[in-house]
């Protein structure tokens, strides 16, 4: 089965090619990427759930481990992890008939897994909401842009499927939850990236029954105190104002990811603190990977700077206008010269 289609949201989609594919899968695979944050574990856990719901076999997978707060949302999904179990996710992979991919723009965030799927004639659907699709790897992409996140992607799609028919009451909570949690986190809380689409969405599940306030304590309100003095000290004694250029960084080392017990998913959201301050525009984030081999460098920005071409011309990654990500090989030390001469050239100045 063949579709080879580009399907660019107006938030009403064409549903024909998903139901098609859907009603003729018998093992399904759902993949999202390396690293998962909130919205890759919330759709790819609301995407199983819902296709269980019609009598899928489906397998969710994820490259690396999800970070400890996020664990509640994929809790009895039948989650593999392949650092985890490299076998059980080989053998899903080879048996399906249908790999749904969520919340990445190519087989690369996948990182190990990407030769696998690539080689796979499994079926292979993408739903994103990044820039710069790579549609030559997939049989169908849905995308878009003007959407808040992942989760609130698949929501409109999901609301258009024939069993849902709009009907918010028949997605089951095992589905609306994780929406709501890839949703929320993606816009820090509906801080960024939100459109009316995204509110409809939000009070569309309110009236499904979602907690949000349980959901939101239970994700942005549930760090540990080695959290707290990390962020503490990052912001005291690391966070570097670039004169200039509006324009604030930290860099995180493995020596103080060890002092501070430093867990995945502890560096959610540090990024964003220096934007609060007047007159900064540019936010960078720096952190050494000392068992990947680089560091990972995450961007955000206000209203009218585009990080995401920041990150595609000098952090070897991309993502959103105001959101963006990518990686260095460069030693801890030299990330500070490195990010002036990045801002620099790209303001020409």
């Amino acid at each position: 089965m063949q579709f080879n289609t580009l399907i660019i949201l107006d938030i009403i989609p064409d549903i024909r090619p998903l139901e098609a594919i859907v009603s003729k899968s018998r093992r399904v695979v759902a993949v999202s990427h390396f690293k998962p944050d909130g919205d890759a574990v919330g759709s790819l856990t609301a995407c199983c759930n819902y296709l269980r719901s019609r009598g899928v076999d489906v397998t969710p997978v994820l490259p690396s481990p999800l970070a400890e707060y996020l664990q509640f949302v994929a809790e009895g999904s039948g989650l593999l992890i392949f650092q985890d179990d490299e076998d059980a996710v080989n053998a899903a992979i080879a048996a399906a008939d249908t790999i749904i991919c969520l919340d990445f723009s190519g087989l690369s965030r996948t990182e190990y897994l990407q030769e696998q799927i690539g080689a796979s004639k499994a079926v292979k659907v993408l739903i994103d909401h990044h820039a710069s699709q790579d549609a030559s790897e997939f049989d169908l992409v849905y995308a878009s842009t003007e959407v808040s996140s992942t989760c609130e992607l698949l929501f409109w799609l999901l609301m258009q499927m024939s069993d849902v028919a709009g009907d918010v009451s028949r997605l089951g909570m095992d589905v609306v939850n994780p929406l709501y949690v890839g949703m929320m986190t993606d816009t820090n809380n509906f801080s960024n990236s939100v459109s009316p689409s995204t509110f409809e969405m939000g009070a569309a599940l309110l009236r499904r029954g979602v907690d949000k306030n349980a959901l939101q304590f239970a994700v942005l309100n549930n760090h540990s105190e080695p959290r707290m003095r990390l962020m503490g000290h990052l912001l005291k004694d690391k966070m570097q104002i670039v004169d200039g250029y509006d324009a604030a960084y930290m860099v995180l080392t493995a020596e103080e990811k060890q002092q501070y017990s430093f867990k995945s998913g502890d560096s959610e959201g540090l990024v964003n603190m220096p934007l609060t301050i007047a007159g900064i525009r540019i936010s960078a984030f720096f952190t050494e990977c000392p068992d990947d081999g680089y560091i990972r460098v995450s961007l955000r920005s206000r209203p009218g700077t585009d990080v995401n071409a920041l990150a595609r011309a000098y952090f070897n990654g991309g993502g959103h206008v105001n959101a963006a990500g990518g990686r260095l090989w460069l030693k801890p030390e030299d990330v500070p010269a490195y990010f002036l001469k990045s801002l620099q050239e790209f303001f020409g100045k």
